[in-house]
Formats: structure tokens, sequence, C-alpha cells
């Protein structure tokens, strides 16, 4: 099919399409079922998981503050890119840097752009593993699901997204309003429920205990060998525990705060769950949480395609943060960490594919009946899916749309701002980073269970013998030496994330350094607010380790990967800039 290389994007966004497409990103019914795990095997930091939310919710309102403010003098495509160009050629001594700063910009904002659905598309395949594990268990193990499997899941599952996303932003919206609807209302379900679950079950009252072997929830005390192993009849199923009646021994709830070995197990107050408790803790807590915010800015690369750019852009920016950040993250996050208990501890959490799934099965079994917390699970199941959708189609819509913006400017190879004929989709963008994500998804699931995530060696041996369910799988000891690949992934996009924020804070000073519509508040103290406080969680790549907080091998190696796209990325500046006789600083300004 011909293609366009000066075709126009066409403006059909209103401030509810470019608010959705922004809430889709961040998606709070995909995150609180995925990333409670990541955040769940940080070692001894969990504690402080709601507070490192709460911090980088705050980090994320001062950028977001700035991207309003940016977006309100430069409505355009390409975000931050855009963005950074603009404010240095309009600056009255800054503007010969305009070149050379948004290709920093650029060039930084794709760590977090072309990773980023790696992330999403590699969560995917482990959740539909957990599914699959759950309905055919002789197939897959629902908590370690195989990693073949969640590969091939991952790669369809990329292409599908990235065919919707090829057909243009209107049909993406369309998707994108029905998700949020559906995912913020079933979460929110659930979330009601587990406070209410914790608030009606007092510590030595009965209640339902979870057997991670079966994937279910059973109200009994699990009869234990000599060897201190669950005993479990044909189906695997753990026998109850019998009295001296015969009848079988309910379990009794209570919520330990650690264990014999120091580890969190659960909180035992409200109180708690809202604690700091260690401000390193928080920190290592707020590098993973950043993940599950992020996507405010997406539609700040939407302003070609926004009917009133300059009125919606930055209301939908702001809109869309505090909705599902600081309305539905705070609360699901505080429902689900309260909800921990003896029956389901943070160590629980921590061998699980999919915790938040463990506790809906669990809960679900106490309020609708044995066997029926299953069915309210794949219930939700299938609003997570939807909501997975969404959040990995508007981050490839994001991520396509600056490469299109600097391919126009031939930053980048120039087949990148071609649009396509019918559908004036930046196809050619859409289609690499679709690549990209699927080798970043793959990396991310090939030791998913590394680290401190881990099997013991009787779950590893219990896995469905064949290629889709064990292949992957060798010792705990093996697997603990591992790095946990889906946490590097992740740290590798956040840390693009931290490094793109940082610099658009900045970007927002000096597009307001002695403008008319100055304001201190809005364009110097949140601006540097929002520097310092990324500039903090970089820094904790580095520094965290040394001082016993969370793991080490993840955070070097994601740092190992920013210094190799950013080597790289000076290499190609220069080496493309004599090609096409480009120079570093902008000589006349226009």
């Amino acid at each position: 099919m011909a293609e366009k290389t000066t075709g126009e994007m066409q403006a059909t966004l209103g401030l509810t399409g470019l608010t959705m497409n922004a809430m889709a990103l961040i998606a709070p019914g995909a995150f609180l079922w995925l990333t409670f795990y990541a955040q769940a095997t940080e070692g001894a930091t969990s504690p402080s998981m709601w507070s490192g939310i709460l911090f980088a919710l705050l980090l994320c309102l001062a950028t977001a503050v700035s991207y309003a403010e940016l977006s309100k003098l430069y409505p355009g495509t390409g975000s931050s890119y855009y963005f950074a160009e603009q404010s240095f050629l309009n600056h009255e001594k800054a503007w010969k840097y305009a070149r050379l700063m948004k290709f920093i910009v650029g060039w930084g904002s794709h760590l977090y752009y072309w990773i980023y659905p790696g992330v999403m598309v590699a969560a995917t395949g482990v959740f539909v593993g957990y599914v699959v594990g759950t309905i055919w268990p002789n197939f897959m193990n629902a908590s370690n699901p195989g990693t073949a499997f969640t590969m091939a899941v991952a790669i369809v599952f990329a292409l599908g997204v990235s065919y919707i996303a090829h057909r243009g932003v209107t049909g993406s919206t369309a998707v994108n309003v029905a998700i949020n609807i559906i995912q913020i209302s079933a979460l929110i379900v659930f979330s009601v429920m587990a406070i209410g679950y914790r608030m009606n079950h007092a510590p030595g009252s009965v209640a339902w205990q979870w057997d991670a072997t079966s994937s279910d929830a059973y109200n009994c005390e699990f009869q234990m060998d000599a060897q201190n192993n669950v005993v479990r009849d044909a189906s695997m199923a753990p026998v109850c525990k019998k009295d001296a009646s015969g009848a079988p021994v309910p379990f009794k709830i209570d919520y330990p705060t650690n264990d014999a070995m120091g580890n969190f197990l659960s909180h035992p107050s409200a109180k708690s769950v809202l604690g700091i408790h260690n401000w390193g803790w928080m920190f290592v807590q707020a590098n993973i949480a950043i993940l599950i915010l992020v996507g405010f800015e997406s539609c700040t690369s939407l302003g070609g395609e926004a009917k009133n750019a300059k009125r919606d852009i930055p209301i939908a920016v702001i809109t869309s943060l505090l909705v599902q950040g600081a309305v539905c993250y705070l609360f699901e996050y505080f429902a689900a960490n309260y909800a921990l208990s003896s029956s389901y501890t943070m160590q629980s959490a921590s061998g699980s594919a999919a915790p938040i799934a463990d506790m809906m099965v669990t809960i679900g079994n106490a309020l609708f009946g044995a066997g029926h917390g299953r069915v309210f699970m794949l219930i939700e199941a299938v609003t997570v899916f939807l909501a997975l959708i969404g959040t990995t189609l508007s981050c490839i819509n994001t991520g396509a749309r600056v490469t299109y913006a600097m391919g126009k400017d031939q930053e980048v190879p120039e087949h990148f701002g071609i649009l396509h004929d019918k559908n004036l989709s930046p196809h050619r963008a859409i289609w690499t980073l679709t690549i990209v994500a699927i080798v970043f998804g793959c990396i991310g699931l090939s030791i998913y269970f590394g680290d401190a995530g881990a099997p013991a060696d009787a779950a590893i041996q219990g896995l469905p013998h064949g290629f889709w369910s064990s292949w992957g799988y060798t010792t705990h000891d093996g697997m603990a030496k591992m790095p946990n690949t889906f946490t590097l992934v992740t740290l590798a996009s956040n840390f693009g994330t931290f490094l793109l924020y940082g610099l658009s804070c900045f970007v927002c000073m000096i597009a307001y350094h002695k403008h008319p519509n100055f304001n201190f508040l809005k364009h110097w103290l949140i601006p540097a607010f929002g520097i310092v406080a990324n500039l903090v969680c970089m820094s904790f790549y580095l520094i965290g380790p040394f001082m016993g907080y969370g793991t080490k091998m993840e955070p070097y190696l994601a740092l190992g990967i920013a210094a190799v796209w950013a080597i790289y990325g000076g290499i190609y500046f220069i080496t493309s800039s004599k090609k096409k006789g480009k120079t570093t600083l902008v000589t006349t300004r226009a």
C-alpha cells in the first residue's frame, strides 16, 4: 500500500478521549494484579509498599504539573521531545542548545517508551499462565507458569495489540474508554471485599487458609507429616487435620508481623499499612511503584490529534493521574496490604505469579462458599486482561508518536516519520516498537522467578512435566543466583522514566524562565521538587544495594542497560550529524 510522507494526523480527540488514553496507560486494574509480586520480592522493604507508592505519586504529580504547563505553551505531537525543542528555541539565551536538548530528551524517553511495552507483554504472559494453570492444573502450575508458554503468549499478545494501534488512534480510544470503566469498577469491588474481610476476621477467628499447590483456600488446619510437609490426597488437595472426635480442626487467623527468620509477613494494623517504616525501604518501593503510575503524560503526544490541545491536554494530564493514582491505587494497595494475614503472608505473595488472584480466591471462598472464590477470581481476571490491552496499547501509541516526531526531524531514521496512507498512524514506528517489546518481554520472562522469588526445589519437582510447563526451571539455588529478569526489565524501564521525568521538569523551568506567565510555584518550586525526587530515585539504583535495601543484581544490570543506551545514543548522534551535515548547536534562530 502507498505511504504518505507528507500526510498529517487528524484532530479527532476531545477531553474525554485524551483523558481515557492517559488513564488506560496508568491502568490500576492491571497493575494491582501485576506489580504486587515485583514489590513483594524486594527483600525486607515490602512493609513500605504503600508509602513508596505515595512518594512515587508525589513525584509524578510534580512532573504532571510540568507536562500540563508545557502543553499550554506548545501543543503538538512528540510530547517531551517536542517540548524540549520549543522551550529552548524560544529562550533568549538557551536557544542554541535546542537540537542537543531535544535529542537527549527524545533518546532518553525511548529507554522508557520502548522497554515499557516489553514489561507489559511479559506480565501478560505470566497472567495468562496463571489463569491457564488455575483452569487446567495438570497442564500448567498457576503459581509457577511455564517459561516457554508465557513467552509464546507474550509474542502473540504484542502482535495483537500492535495491530489495534496500527489501525489508528480513534479505534484505540474507543477501546480504552470501555476498558477504563470495567477495570476500575472491578478492582474497587475487590478492594471493598478485602477490607471487609480483614475487619470481620479478628485475630483468633475462623478463616480460610491458602494452599499454593492446589491454588485454593480451605477453612481448616492442614495435616502435616513427620518432615513437616502438608499431607495431600490423590488430587493434591491438602488433607484437613482432625481433632480427637474426628472433626476437621478449623483454621484460626492471625496477623503476625515477622516470622522466626525476620521476614515480613503481615501488617498488624491499618496504621502499619500506611507507615513509612524505613526511608530507604520507601525509596526502593518507589523505584518499583513508578511503573504503576506512569502514563499521565501519554496524552501530550496526541497534540496533533486533539481538537483543542491547549485547553484539554493539561486537564487530561492532571485528571488521569489524580483519578487513578491518588484515588484508585492508594485505595487498592491499602486494601491488598491490609488483607495480608497468617493465611496469606507477604512471603506467600513473593512466591506466586499472581498474589492478588490468590487473595481473590481466598476472600471469594469466604464470601461465596468453597469453590466460588476461583470463579470470582476468573471474572476479575477478564477485567485485568482488558486493562492489559489498554495499557499496552496506550504505551505503544505514545512511544510510536515520539519516534515518529524524531523521524520527521530526521533525528532517527527518516522512515519512522512516515504515516500510513489509510490509517494515518506511524506504522513503521509501531511495528519496530513491537519487535523491541517482544525481545524485552522474552528477556523478562526468561528467569521470572530468579533471585528472591526462586521457588523451592519441591515446588520445581512438582511442576507438570513438559516443554510448555517446566522448561527453564532448574534448581532453587541455581535460580536464586540469577537475577529476576522481570524486575530487571522493569527497573530498566523505570530508570528511563525517572530520566525523562527529571528532564521534563527541567525543560518546564527553561520554558517559563522570564516568561510573562511565570508562576513561582508551578514553574520553579514544583519542577525543582520533581527534579530532586527523580534524581533521588535514580541514585538508589546505585546506593540502595550498598545500604542493604532491596536486591543487588537487578538495579546494577538495569544501570548497565541505561549506560549502553546512552553510549549508543551519543555515537549515533555524532555519526548521524556528520552524515547529514548538521551541527550540534543551532547556529541560527528561527
